[in-house]
């Protein structure tokens, strides 16, 4: 692969030159393999082989033509590196679970969405897989296929916060959200919101939330808009219109699908 050409690299991998050294500096002392009989597989082209996968969701024999590499051997690559990539990045990616840094999403939120009080939007994204051994019904959804739920939480710039990956794709999304841990950490309390506060000097307090679709249930930290009907008024019309169209701001990433079984697409989704 060639960097001559950035265009063409970041069609291939979907990052440009500059940022494939950036991430290579920081993850490839981690993939780095030792000197055994022959020489091993650059950090170089593990990566590359890893990237090449999550950006297409080509199939490992298409990508080990590519690379002249074994098929078992691209399999091994790609969950190595994917498993490093998430230990190594995470804390650098997600932010902290501190007060401050809801307070800073929420006033995001009102900035760009005119909403004020908003801490993030959440839903669910059923990701393809191949279905696992001997799993009968437990992965197939609704829409017909065999899937794994991504659940996430994003801020008003479409960046994920929170994410539950690995659920089987005939729950639901509220079921989901209540056996996660993040789900479980918001109905206990656990997840350093601000308190409360008026909008207006005069106003009551209101809690701060996540905004949601009609398949979650109503919560004090659980936003969601109107039922559908013709009698709303103006006002509820124009909450419903503002809390629909951000509650799909999560469920804006383009769909995945990935040539593999359940526990391996979770480590890809991760990363």
């Amino acid at each position: 692969m060639t960097f001559n050409d950035p265009e063409m690299f970041y069609n291939y991998c979907r990052m440009y030159p500059e940022t494939f050294e950036l991430l290579l500096s920081i993850v490839g002392p981690h993939i780095e393999k030792q000197y055994c009989i022959r020489d091993p597989i650059s950090s170089r082209t593990r990566l590359l082989i890893c990237l090449r996968y999550l950006a297409s969701g080509d199939s490992m024999t298409s990508i080990s033509y590519s690379f002249r590499v074994a098929v078992c051997t691209v399999s091994k690559i790609i969950s190595e590196t994917c498993e490093e990539l998430w230990n190594t990045l995470q804390k650098l990616v997600f932010p902290d679970v501190k007060e401050e840094n809801w307070l800073k999403i929420a006033n995001n939120f009102a900035i760009k969405w005119n909403f004020s009080h908003c801490i993030g939007a959440i839903d669910g994204k059923h990701v393809q897989i191949q279905s696992p051994p001997h799993s009968g019904s437990t992965f197939y959804n609704y829409k017909g296929h065999h899937s794994i739920n991504l659940l996430a939480v994003c801020d008003a710039d479409y960046c994920f916060t929170l994410v539950d990956i690995g659920a089987e794709g005939r729950q639901s999304d509220d079921g989901i959200f209540s056996n996660s841990i993040f789900g479980q950490r918001f109905e206990n309390k656990d997840l350093n919101l601000p308190e409360p506060k008026s909008i207006e000097i005069s106003g009551p307090t209101i809690p701060f939330v996540l905004v949601a679709d009609e398949a979650f249930a109503l919560t004090n930290y659980m936003m969601r808009p109107y039922p559908r009907s013709k009698h709303l008024n103006r006002q509820k019309k124009c909450v419903r219109y503002i809390g629909s169209k951000m509650a799909n701001l999560s469920s804006s990433h383009n769909s995945i699908r990935l040539h593999s079984r359940e526990n391996y697409s979770g480590n890809c989704l991760l990363t």
